[in-house]
């Protein structure tokens, strides 16, 4: 009986399209019990740090931005949006949500899992709380949804590569826009300002990046093993070696999964367009709702262009994007008092209007776990 279970769950595997080894990667609900969810760790220091950023930032936002010559009239009109489009912002944005909880239920959960679409919708707005609070860059986010997979069965290789796969996917559609927007605008194709340093040094970078991340589907599926050959007289080299071919291995797995989902698309895959497509109308939105919007282009090139603010490492994120976008419009040629409103706009709505919601699922995710904790140790 056992071996036709584990027979059942390799055949899964397969058809799901990872090629993590489930034998070497189940679980047993003991070290299902070792993950314990992660939590914000709120230090004295940590926390009197993060509510002065935070109080400086509002501080320059209502105090030292209006006084800005040309800011002032435009910050006026923050109470004077058109109710429609900020309206049609906050329908964009919840058609956004969708489109994400519909591309981790398509990629991250295979044939067979427990984690139906309701837990999706869990993880989902939990790991965007998490990356509120934990860090920027997304950290706190991927490490719940890496806890929430874990805690459903899912092997530690299967959950690297999944993740990868998300990723490449997701944000290969980030790099491929700034590649199309960039070389359009500077070569004339499409209609707005064209500075050269926000067009085709973004889609230089993009081209590299893509170049970095494709090749490494050549990997072989066995490279640990062949490294552990290689290194086979020496245990403890074969042994370290292993594991920092651990790393390397799981990308390719992750890369080549992506792959495989772009050459037989699903409905997973609308959402990793429509996911982009739906954020950049919300800041579109944002724009018509205060004045005149910018060339589409220009809107979409400011955009993914001023989302590297992510990776700066300010708390909750905060500042690094809006900061970002509003420089990059205004280098378009943008106004920038219109360009201040409606990045604070976009960013009420795609920012903070989720983090209410994805708090709560954070606890109704913790309970779910432990509700399939008590069904494995019935089992």
């Amino acid at each position: 009986m056992g071996r036709d279970a584990a027979d059942q769950r390799e055949a899964q595997r397969r058809q799901s399209g990872s090629s993590a080894p489930l034998a070497e990667e189940s679980l047993t609900v003991a070290e299902r019990d070792d993950d314990e969810m992660p939590r914000v760790t709120l230090t004295r220091r940590r926390l009197v740090g993060f509510l002065l950023f935070i109080a400086c930032t509002i501080a320059f936002l209502y105090f030292v931005l209006p006084q800005i010559s040309g800011m002032k009239e435009s910050w006026n009109r923050v109470g004077e949006g058109d109710h429609v489009w900020l309206a049609a912002a906050f329908g964009f944005e919840v058609l956004s949500m969708a489109s994400y909880i519909a591309i981790f239920q398509g990629i991250h959960v295979p044939p067979g899992s427990r984690i139906t679409w309701r837990e999706s919708y869990l993880i989902t707005m939990a790991g965007l709380a998490a990356t509120r609070l934990f860090s920027a860059g997304g950290a706190g986010g991927v490490a719940v949804t890496a806890w929430a997979l874990r805690r459903s069965g899912m092997g530690r290789r299967e959950v690297a590569e999944r993740m990868i796969a998300f990723l490449v996917l997701l944000y290969g559609v980030y790099l491929f826009a700034m590649i199309v927007c960039g070389i359009g605008l500077y070569a004339g194709i499409f209609p707005g300002p064209a500075p050269f340093g926000l067009t085709m040094v973004p889609a230089i970078i993009a081209v590299l990046g893509i170049a970095i991340v494709v090749p490494l589907a050549l990997l072989p599926d066995d490279v640990e093993r062949r490294i552990e050959r290689v290194a086979a007289r020496r245990p403890r080299t074969a042994r370290w070696a292993r594991k920092l071919a651990a790393g390397p291995a799981s990308a390719a797995g992750g890369v080549r999964f992506a792959i495989e989902r772009v050459r037989h698309p699903d409905a997973a895959m609308i959402g990793v367009v429509t996911w982009w497509v739906f954020n950049v109308a919300v800041l579109w939105a944002s724009f018509k709702a205060f004045g005149d919007v910018p060339p589409l282009a220009v809107v979409i090139q400011g955009y993914f262009v001023g989302m590297l603010g992510n990776l700066l490492p300010l708390p909750a994120g905060i500042g690094g994007v809006d900061g970002g976008m509003i420089g990059a419009f205004v280098a378009f040629g943008v106004d920038g008092g219109l360009a201040v409103v409606a990045v604070l706009a976009y960013r009420l709505f795609a920012f903070w209007l989720p983090t209410l919601p994805g708090a709560i699922a954070y606890l109704q995710l913790r309970r779910r776990v432990q509700e399939w904790q008590g069904d494995a140790a019935r089992a």
